[in-house]
């Protein structure tokens, strides 16, 4: 037996699903209906556990090609149910024993309409899987137990799963740029899409200030998306700043986009369950055109919609917003190279309607080059 406890004091039961044992995380919902490898590797999912709002999971098994990262960064996954039989071409297993290899402690069980549902009334909490002889104790005890659990806000979590030492993405084809990428959490596609795009990318660790940054003597800086509260990562704000001091190139994506809005003087707060899934539609403000585009965040930017705003880089405005409820999904400086969305634009997995952004860091590194 397999049990779900939130901090609320929901349960759910349900049968063991990857590694036995105890868990603990915040609990999040993902609605995409593929891409639950990308998922699982995505380290923006540290500490969080996942449930998936699609039925079905596992059909295709996993492979060696779709991961994002070198491990899987859930915290606990729950799924409805689990595929008996995977059948892909490319598959080397099958999810069930890859969670178990990597320690992943999962739960299958029939309510994750229902678990949706309290999550979006009640907010994203904190919750506990527990399977084995870990779900025999008294329910109250771990209720307590997970109301003792660490909380989501205030967590400083980008060093813990960023890169240790710089490496480097060499450009595909002739070498056009030069891109300092801080890994904050990044996933493997992104400096990928820009290396098709002719850059050469160094990833570099969390901790990397604006000197060490400056001194690559990059044609762009990028931010890349990440784990925690972007309240607490202030190390990383500093180095932003002093990137956008020296008018550097900038483009920035999810926790990036959080961290530009933090250095321009904007600030963050948490959303009530977040955007997590491949479905959320976002307007570009310039063009009017609409993007499906790949989420996966908590925090977003408070930041004025109505115009043009000062900060100590110049005016800068809201280019994106969410039409499901209007959050803030991009800031641009209209008077130094900068901008940032809150979304995917490398689409592992997901759309591929935003994958033009990268083309725009480019022109933007470009311009500056013949400037």
């Amino acid at each position: 037996m397999a049990i779900l406890v939130l901090e609320d004091g929901r349960v759910f039961r349900g049968a063991p699903y990857g590694a036995r044992g105890e868990t603990f995380g915040e609990m999040v919902f993902n609605t995409g209906m593929t891409g639950y490898q990308e998922t699982l590797t995505d380290p923006s999912y540290h500490r969080q556990i996942v449930a998936m709002t699609s039925p079905h999971i596992g059909n295709t098994g996993v492979n060696e090609e779709d991961p994002e990262s070198s491990r899987v960064w859930v915290a606990g996954y729950v799924v409805r149910e689990p595929a008996r039989v995977h059948s892909n071409w490319r598959a080397t297993s099958g999810l069930g024993e890859y969670l178990a290899g990597q320690g992943v402690v999962g739960i299958a069980m029939p309510g994750t309409r229902a678990l949706t549902r309290h999550l979006r009334e009640r907010g994203a909490m904190r919750a506990g899987i527990f399977s084995g002889e870990h779900a025999d104790a008294p329910v109250d005890e771990l209720v307590e137990r997970v109301r003792r659990s660490p909380g989501m806000v205030g967590a400083d979590l980008a060093a813990e799963v960023s890169t240790r030492e710089p490496y480097v993405v060499p450009a595909v084809g002739e070498r056009r740029f030069t891109v300092a990428a801080v890994d904050l959490g990044i996933k493997a596609m992104t400096p990928q899409r820009m290396a098709e795009r002719g850059c050469e990318v160094h990833v570099l660790p969390a901790s990397t200030t604006a000197e060490e940054i400056l001194a690559r003597r990059p044609d762009g800086v990028f931010f890349s998306n990440g784990p925690g509260d972007p309240a607490a990562a202030d190390a990383q704000v500093e180095a932003l700043r002093g990137v956008l001091g020296a008018g550097v190139p900038f483009f920035g994506i999810c926790f990036g986009n959080q961290l530009f809005g933090r250095a321009l003087g904007l600030g963050t707060y948490k959303l009530r369950y977040g955007h997590r899934g491949v479905n959320q539609p976002v307007q570009d403000r310039r063009t009017g055109k609409v993007d499906i585009s790949a989420h996966n965040h908590g925090f977003a930017v408070r930041a004025p919609l109505d115009g043009p705003f000062d900060t100590p880089y110049g005016r800068a405005e809201v280019s994106h917003v969410n039409l499901n409820d209007d959050c803030v999904e991009g800031l641009r400086l209209l008077d130094r190279p900068a901008f940032s969305v809150q979304y995917h634009p490398e689409a592992a997995a997901g759309p591929h309607d935003a994958a033009g952004l990268f083309d725009e860091f480019c022109e933007m590194m470009g311009a500056k080059q013949g400037a």
